[in-house]
């Protein structure tokens, strides 16, 4: 498994420029562990006992990235993409779900995650959010964490249900 289309961030880069990258290498590879798979594949939960799904952890992100750009930074009301379902996460429930929608959906998140990030002047500018305030640096460094966990899960994954290895 290898992927021309991730970019190493650079190790010289302003703080900026750094999460930023680092941010966008974590996306890029979510998309390369699902790369290649058919709907059965990524809708499979490869692991006895979890719900775990790779099209469950893209449909996760999509939600991540609106939560936390759309909702906290912007202010916007932007309801669930996929609303909860008997008090569950309902992005895990992926039997009857449309993996090109899921693609469609994360993708344009992702574009507007970065068009908002785009918009704020400084690292350090805040936000209220829910009677805290938060700054573009926080939540660019939690996205990192919040993808870099997954794509960790995204891993075994992958690994079960094709045996493709990488990073």
């Amino acid at each position: 498994m290898t992927d021309q289309r991730r970019r190493e961030p650079s190790k010289t880069a302003g703080d900026r420029a750094s999460l930023t990258a680092f941010l966008d290498y974590q996306r890029a590879t979510l998309a390369w562990k699902c790369e290649g798979l058919t709907d059965g594949q990524l809708k499979r939960k490869a692991i006895p006992a979890s719900d775990l799904s790779l099209l469950g952890l893209v449909r996760h992100a999509a939600e991540v990235e609106r939560a936390w750009f759309r909702l906290a930074v912007k202010g916007e009301h932007a309801p669930p993409l996929w609303p909860r379902a008997e008090g569950e996460l309902a992005e895990f429930q992926v039997e009857d779900a449309e993996v090109d929608e899921a693609f469609a959906l994360w993708h344009t998140e992702c574009d507007r995650s970065r068009a908002t990030a785009d918009t704020i002047a400084s690292l350090d500018d805040t936000v209220d959010f829910r009677g805290e305030s938060i700054s573009l640096r926080y939540v660019l460094t939690h996205m990192i964490e919040e993808y870099a966990r997954h794509n960790g899960h995204a891993d075994l994954l992958r690994e079960t249900i094709d045996g493709a290895v990488g990073e």
